[in-house]
């Protein structure tokens, strides 16, 4: 997979880049067909909880399952996925918002995948040195209750001095205006980072405010994108995804990779233990 100079300028200038067809339909299948079956296997009783992925609510992304997800495979449920009781509304399998976030490293489907070559190249051309694959999420985006994403960037989440986190969304399915694609704001990656999230000493995690400024919500654009396609994502960019109302899920596999040279903040929420070393990518085939 060769970037040429008109993609590296597209995303020098944007701060993303599409690439259509990137996975193939058989590869989609594949990847589709493991995170069904990791779902199935998945017994939140047994493992003792019932961890909600939330943007909105802080304290739902501080819990100890969450901070200890950073070399483990582990299971979040959609906000809307409980009722008042605390039970499910619909089935485990139309209730995970996402898996998280070693599936790259510990998993033997998506290992492969994560470390390609092609995905090597792909980095590399859009000008990383030495990138290692920090971070995996399979998002499922569920029928009718698939949560907002907020305008973010990754740099909050991910933070490296200097700033190095790179954002790879792999559309499994079609990502649509219907069922939750990603919006972006071009050239948003220019824009200093307005807030930082990060473990907090007393235990948890806070958000802290860089800058009161609201990002140009204005010059939002839609990344309406058809399955297989690959997106790169810069650091600093403003993105977000919309709510899923309709009835098709918008299922999507995301990587963030770091440069080697860069410093990882101690205090960033993802900390891996010392026996699961960050890998880059395969070398590439000649």
């Amino acid at each position: 997979m060769t970037i040429t100079a008109q993609q590296r300028a597209d995303f020098e200038r944007d701060g993303f880049l599409v690439i259509p067809d990137f996975v193939s339909p058989a590869t989609r299948r594949t990847l589709i067909d493991r995170a069904t079956e990791l779902v199935d296997a998945f017994d939140p009783d047994a493992e003792g909880s019932a961890s909600i992925f939330s943007t909105h609510d802080q304290t739902q992304t501080s819990d100890d399952y969450f901070l200890a997800s950073g070399d483990r495979v582990s299971f979040f449920f959609e906000e809307e996925a409980f009722d008042d009781g605390g039970k499910l509304r619909q089935p485990k399998a139309q209730s995970i918002n996402k898996i998280g976030h070693a599936m790259h490293d510990l998993d033997p489907v998506f290992e492969p995948f994560s470390h390609s070559a092609a995905l090597g190249e792909v980095a590399r051309g859009i000008g990383m040195v030495d990138p290692l694959v920090l971070q995996s999420m399979y998002i499922f985006k569920q029928p009718n209750i698939g949560g907002e994403v907020v305008c973010h960037t990754d740099h909050t989440f991910l933070w490296t001095e200097p700033v190095s986190a790179t954002g790879f969304w792999f559309a499994l399915e079609d990502a649509t205006t219907d069922n939750g694609c990603m919006y972006a704001v071009p050239g948003g990656h220019h824009l200093p980072p307005r807030k930082r999230f990060a473990r907090a000493a007393a235990g948890g995690t806070t958000m802290e405010l860089l800058d009161p400024d609201e990002y140009p919500m204005d010059d939002l654009v839609a990344l309406d994108v058809p399955a297989g396609t690959l997106i790169v994502l810069h650091g600093l960019l403003p993105h977000l995804s919309g709510p899923n109302r309709s009835p098709r899920s918008r299922h999507a596999y995301t990587l963030h990779a770091i440069e080697a040279g860069a410093a990882y903040a101690p205090d960033n929420w993802l900390q891996r233990e010392p026996g699961l070393p960050l890998r880059g990518f395969e070398p590439s085939v000649a």
